[in-house]
């Protein structure tokens, strides 16, 4: 079998052009799946994603192209090389042009990686099993899954990258239902290894929710000082990041463009009521994340040209401040704007505060707290308005204490103007996203926003 650093290097080499670099991304991954608080299925899966992406000198600039495969055999390394230069050629020139990265090393080039497996979940599963005898006693269907990958990636290049790093990721997701299905909750833990995830808080906190659901009462459309854990936190602030690459700004195409002023951004703009930092750090304890960039294409966030840059701590805002919007080399320039690739981490955070979930609720004297938020649609990317259900149950809080349970309901909201109307913030806690999975490594903590917009009632359980 042809390992990841000998494929590099082999397909290099056939590289008849400027430069040629090539990213092999190898991931296992060992889940456990169930339903009805019954295993249904487990295994593990194993993919490979080779990319060549070409940089042709053309006149005036660069070209650039990338092929992408799963399976490479060494008889294919000239005609994949090939193949890339010809998608090069026929790009033409790239606006996102910046200077190539040379003679960077960085990790174990040669070793090989390291597969996750069943033995992940090790103390995980027996807990589970557990958790299940005691759910098919009190009547509670659970259903959901767990997952652990493990993901290599290499780069190398024809002027000298070789970079290597390994990313562990984990989650879990359940959903319970009890009462012929008539109550619902949701729980998600975000995990490197599932050493830290106790079974026991997940079905403790699903078991109070799905008491609290015993007291059910009807609430009408408005606005409602409204609690959000950490996860549905994390949510929010996921799609704020994915609204902030400068370009779009700078254009006046974003929320984060200066009203009626054209090449003009919100930069230097304070936008929270509150003095919270949001961030990447590649080297945030428990959230450790690649310390140089990977691009496989050039999008809004990032360019092919910045392979290998190195990472370091990236300030979105700073005491509520926004310090920075996403920009490549090229964007950097374009906008006139602080370089600032995208992490793969982020994290939200009030210095000096503390207290979780239940602290948050205590400050409420009426209002409402949420579980998760569900199927969220962009409807105006200008103010970034977004729209979406509450899902899994939503909560009467009445002097500090939760009451009962209310009807689910149609928000609308824009996370950026959210931030000016979070009054209270915990302490940051490693979370799990549901609606953006996607973004696996997350930090958060439990708010307070005034005046949530509850649009219209929602039928949804």
């Amino acid at each position: 079998m042809i390992s990841p650093s000998e494929l590099v290097e082999g397909i290099i080499a056939e590289a008849q052009y400027h430069d040629c670099l090539v990213i092999v991304q190898y991931k296992t991954q060992a889940n456990l799946r169930w339903a009805c608080s019954t295993l249904t299925t487990n295994g593990v899966i194993a993919e490979q994603r080779v990319t060549v992406i070409a940089f042709v000198a053309v006149d005036g600039g660069m070209a650039t192209g990338s092929v992408t495969l799963t399976d490479v055999k060494a008889s294919e390394y000239a005609d994949i090389a090939k193949a890339a230069g010809l998608v090069a050629l026929a790009a033409g020139k790239a606006e996102d042009e910046a200077e190539l990265l040379s003679d960077v090393h960085s990790g174990d080039w040669s070793g090989a990686h390291q597969a996750t497996g069943p033995e992940v979940f090790t103390s995980f599963a027996p807990d589970l099993g557990e958790m299940f005898r005691r759910s098919h006693a009190d009547a509670i269907e659970l259903f959901g899954y767990a997952e652990h990958s493990h993901e290599s990636t290499w780069i190398g290049s024809k002027r000298g990258l070789r970079l290597r790093y390994d990313q562990p990721s984990g989650r879990v997701e359940m959903t319970a239902k009890s009462h012929a299905r008539t109550r619902s909750t949701w729980e998600g833990r975000a995990t490197r290894d599932f050493t830290n995830v106790s079974v026991a808080d997940m079905d403790a906190n699903i078991r109070q929710r799905l008491e609290w659901q015993s007291r059910m009462s009807e609430a009408k459309p408005g606005r409602y000082q409204t609690v959000a854990p950490s996860g549905a936190v994390a949510d929010l602030m996921g799609y704020l990041l994915y609204s902030a690459p400068a370009r779009d700004a700078f254009e006046g195409r974003s929320v984060f463009a200066k009203k009626g002023q054209k090449g003009k951004t919100r930069v230097g703009e304070t936008l929270a009521r509150l003095p919270i930092n949001l961030y990447s750090d590649p080297a945030y304890a428990g959230l450790e994340s690649a310390p140089f960039n990977v691009a496989t294409s050039t999008d809004p966030f990032n360019s092919v040209f910045d392979n290998g840059i190195a990472h370091s701590r990236l300030n979105l805002l700073s005491d509520g401040r926004l310090e920075n919007l996403i920009t490549s080399r090229a964007s950097s320039t374009f906008t006139g704007l602080n370089f600032a690739p995208p992490g793969d981490n982020l994290i939200m955070e009030l210095p000096g505060a503390s207290g979780g979930l239940d602290a948050m609720v205590e400050k409420v004297t009426s209002g409402l707290l949420l579980t998760t938020f569900w199927y969220v649609r962009v409807v105006d990317p200008i103010t970034f308005l977004l729209t979406g259900l509450t899902r899994d149950g939503i909560y009467e809080i009445k002097d500090g204490e939760v009451i009962g349970a209310v009807n689910n309901f149609r928000w609308n909201e824009s996370p950026v103007d959210l931030l000016s109307r979070m009054v209270a913030a915990g302490s940051t806690e490693i979370t799990a996203t549901r609606e953006l999975e996607q973004f696996m490594r997350t930090a958060a903590p439990a708010v307070v926003f005034d005046d949530f917009n509850m649009s219209t009632v929602s039928p949804a359980n």
